[in-house]
């Protein structure tokens, strides 16, 4: 399961995918840039939090 270990760096990568995206439909009229700014301050949150969860884990594993 060491790829576990990689994983929340797939939420960075998204994060940067909807932050593109928010900035390539910034000049239209609708709303959608938003939603992908949403959806990137989500992908960033769940990357730290994925992080934690993971070396806490790991830190009870060790202390076993």
């Amino acid at each position: 399961m060491k790829y576990l270990k990689y994983t929340p760096y797939i939420y960075l990568f998204a994060a940067l995918f909807f932050v593109y995206k928010a900035l390539e439909v910034w000049s239209a009229n609708t709303q959608e840039h938003l939603l992908f700014l949403g959806i990137a301050a989500l992908s960033v949150f769940m990357f730290f939090f994925r992080r934690h969860y993971a070396k806490k884990f790991e830190a009870r594993k060790n202390s076993k």
